[in-house]
């Protein structure tokens, strides 16, 4: 059903996939191939999710705004909060480095995300583009990683609003083996502890982040799945 609408929210937002990157070859079948030898699938990543986060990925490398383009980071938050919905890959070595559980935001839904906002004081998570920065250490959640909305209307206040990636005790399957799902965050999303800061020392330094969701007015709005050279 989520695969189905995808291709809905597709066939009515048509995107296109952009050419001239460094590292990642535009042809749409090269793209899949790159898919299939990772064996995302096997992971719980559908296609239309990865190719969508190329497509971003694409956009922000053509305009020089990644200094760390040998990374992407894809956060699947149409996934159960009790699936392992982030994945962290190489597209340098073409590999999966990480796949792990990652939180939503306390009012973007309970093992489910719904509900998303750009909104300070929501506790919501918010889709779509980010730019990773500098790690840093919270005096309540420890070693985290700033990462920066870079799309307007949808993510451009995450810095505000202190939305960071951190470690949190809630993002473990032992949380989920109590409750059935993770805990959630103040809009931020948390991944377990220990893997805070080797994934940190992966994507810091301007990567690409791609938060999805299979929301009709992102889709159909993000100028970065809709820009055209």
């Amino acid at each position: 059903m989520k695969k189905r609408l995808i291709h809905i929210l597709m066939f009515i937002c048509p995107i296109t996939i952009l050419a001239g990157n460094h590292l990642i070859n535009s042809d749409v079948n090269s793209q899949n191939e790159l898919f299939l030898e990772l064996q995302l699938a096997s992971f719980g990543l559908q296609n239309e999710v990865f190719q969508l986060a190329l497509k971003g990925y694409q956009q922000l490398d053509l305009q020089n705004k990644l200094t760390n383009n040998s990374v992407i980071t894809i956060i699947d938050f149409s996934q159960s909060s009790a699936k392992k919905r982030m994945y962290v890959i190489d597209l340098l070595n073409r590999k999966l480095l990480f796949n792990t559980y990652v939180a939503h935001g306390r009012n973007t839904g309970d093992e489910f995300a719904r509900s998303f906002s750009n909104e300070t004081g929501t506790l919501k998570s918010s889709l779509g583009f980010y730019l990773t920065e500098n790690p840093s250490v919270g005096a309540k959640v420890g070693p985290s990683l700033i990462i920066n909305g870079v799309e307007k209307g949808f993510n451009d206040k995450a810095v505000a609003r202190a939305i960071i990636m951190h470690g949190a005790d809630y993002a473990t399957e032992n949380f989920i083996r109590k409750t059935g799902r993770l805990g959630r965050s103040f809009g931020c999303p948390a991944v377990p502890r220990e893997l805070i800061k080797p994934v940190t020392e992966k994507i810091k330094g301007g990567s690409c982040m791609f938060i999805y969701y299979p929301d009709q007015n992102y889709l159909c709005h993000s100028e970065l799945l809709h820009h055209q050279e």
